[in-house]
């Protein structure tokens, strides 16, 4: 809603350049959209590498705390 109330605003202000934002944005969008993916499967390797590292410790209990 906001960026839709930015956009309606520089409309008002400066019709050319609105236009040429609302065409530009999905061509930026589509740009981007590959270093997303990379970023999605760098997160993905990093998790699976943390769940590797710490696995021994989760196994023997490690930093789980029962206080009766």
């Amino acid at each position: 809603m906001i960026k839709f109330l930015l956009w309606c605003i520089l409309f008002v202000l400066c019709w050319p350049l609105a236009l040429m934002a609302l065409v530009l944005y999905p061509i930026v969008w589509l740009f981007l959209l590959p270093f997303r993916v990379v970023g999605i499967a760098v997160g993905g390797v990093f998790d699976l590498l943390r769940a590797i590292i710490t696995l021994p410790a989760r196994a023997l209990g490690g930093g789980r705390r029962v206080y009766r």
